[in-house]
């Protein structure tokens, strides 16, 4: 299944949207390999995706996946067979064209037919720290979202590149290569894993600022006494000892008098024995709270401390919140000729509060949180409130490279409800507060909550929700 992951741990394993979509009948999916048969007829051969650098080649028993860019081409490394989720289900779409996916609710990727499996994709040339080089940058180049918005030219970071590694050049000298490469970049999407002479390194750039503040105001308590103190707060301040925490302690949640209150740290990971994207956990929490909410003033939804997770997640959040279906936002691979794809919220089966929302980010918020928020925005009844988000809503991409090591990149644009692209921009909130002010990184969270929940008991919390 696709599970439009935003943010993945490599060390574990049409422009103008409405406000609101009418449904219309599609043309159905089918299996690439039912259930015990041969992959259907149509599909055998070799397909390239546009966008994401990706070539699969389908026999009568299944599908080998290749990554792709510029002129090079190499199998996939990975055991799995579609180690993406992305090769579960497929439509024609016309002559030559398909749609693959791994859930039609989640995102599509459009293929087309190639005459025949090139032939890099079957080249026994070995993988020099050069080519690997070369591969990195070009993917850089046809896949990363707004590099010339964001000031990177990806030719001359390849020369200069280039210019520190041979074709026999050790992993050293290739590791510093590859993070000069990537030098600059801030963006929580980017990655890169491998191991120097036997020591583990690992390239993650894009930390957001209130992090690097909590770090540098508490060297030796750091992230987890911050993250003690945030929890903290909202049960005893917040909530004033009557709140819960529960759903594998990835949500707060209780009643702040007749106001609502629900905090979710990640979009996913509900309960330990169960799939991270299981929606099962989370529905059962959904629905009790919400039941609690019945008749109250307003509902704060809180992710200031969100820190990603899975799309469908966020859809199924957002759902609890919305009387009508509504467009979102889409999103369309970078550099591909192809329609955007329209994310659609649609009203929850469940426990539903439709009067006024008001939900709280910062530039903790990142990922499938703020995919999350954007959903949330496109409801008139929600207001949002906080910091600006971190700017980083593109699916993770992993591309694992040949000598063995990790590499991931975001490689899709987000589009909001006008076609504005988002990615590497943060949502400004309708309203600014200060969840983590400086002066207070520890108790500021607590008393900026309580302060929204005065506001809103007084209707002084500004543009409110409708």
């Amino acid at each position: 299944m696709n599970r439009s992951k935003k943010r993945l741990s490599l060390l574990a394993a049409v422009a103008v949207l409405s406000a609101a979509a009418p449904a219309f009948a599609e043309s159905p999916f089918w299996p690439v390999q039912p259930k015990g048969g041969f992959v259907a007829a149509e599909l055998r051969g070799a397909w390239k995706a546009r966008g994401y650098g990706w070539i699969v080649q389908f026999g009568p028993e299944g599908a080998q996946l290749f990554q792709t860019a510029g002129e090079a081409c190499y199998p996939d490394p990975r055991r799995e067979p579609d180690p993406d989720g992305v090769l579960n289900q497929w439509r024609a779409e016309g002559q030559g064209v398909i749609t693959l996916t791994g859930d039609p609710d989640g995102t599509r990727y459009l293929f087309d037919k190639l005459p025949n499996l090139p032939n890099a994709c079957i080249s026994a040339a070995g993988w020099t720290p050069d080519r690997i080089v070369t591969f990195v940058a070009d993917t850089f180049a046809e896949s990363y979202p707004r590099s010339a918005e964001r000031g990177l030219d990806w030719s001359a970071r390849k020369t200069a590149a280039l210019a520190q590694v041979s074709s026999t050049a050790t992993d050293a000298q290739l590791w510093t290569a590859l993070s000069g490469l990537l030098a600059g970049i801030d963006d929580p999407h980017v990655e890169l894993h491998g191991v120097v002479a036997g020591s583990q390194r690992d390239f993650e750039p894009g930390g957001p600022a209130t992090l690097s503040r909590v770090l540098a105001a508490d060297p030796a308590g750091g992230e987890k006494a911050w993250l003690a103190a945030y929890r903290e707060g909202i049960l005893s301040q917040v909530l004033e000892g009557r709140g819960r925490q529960t759903a594998n302690n990835r949500i707060f949640w209780g009643l702040a008098g007749d106001v609502g209150y629900i905090n979710i740290v990640t979009m996913g990971a509900f309960a330990r024995n169960a799939a991270p994207d299981d929606p099962r956990p989370l529905d059962a929490v959904m629905d009790e709270a919400l039941g609690a909410f019945t008749g109250a003033k307003a509902v704060i939804v809180d992710v200031s401390n969100n820190r990603g997770g899975y799309d469908a997640i966020s859809q199924r959040v957002a759902a609890r919140f919305t009387d009508q279906p509504r467009v979102a936002y889409s999103k369309v691979p970078v550099g591909a000729k192809a329609p955007p794809q329209p994310i659609r919220i649609e009203p929850a089966t469940g426990a539903r509060f439709t009067g006024p929302v008001y939900l709280v980010t910062s530039d903790v918020t990142v990922s499938a949180g703020e995919t999350f928020t954007l959903m949330m925005k496109a409801l008139p009844n929600v207001t949002q409130v906080g910091g600006t988000t971190r700017g980083a809503f593109s699916d993770q991409l992993p591309k694992p490279l040949p000598n063995g090591w990790a590499l991931a990149l975001p490689a899709e644009l987000y589009k909001g409800p006008r076609g504005e692209d988002l990615e590497g921009r943060g949502l400004v909130p309708d309203v600014p507060l200060a969840v983590f002010p400086d002066n207070d990184l520890s108790n500021g969270h607590a008393k900026a909550i309580t302060g929204l929940i005065v506001k809103i008991r007084e209707g002084g919390v500004g543009t409110a929700a409708r």
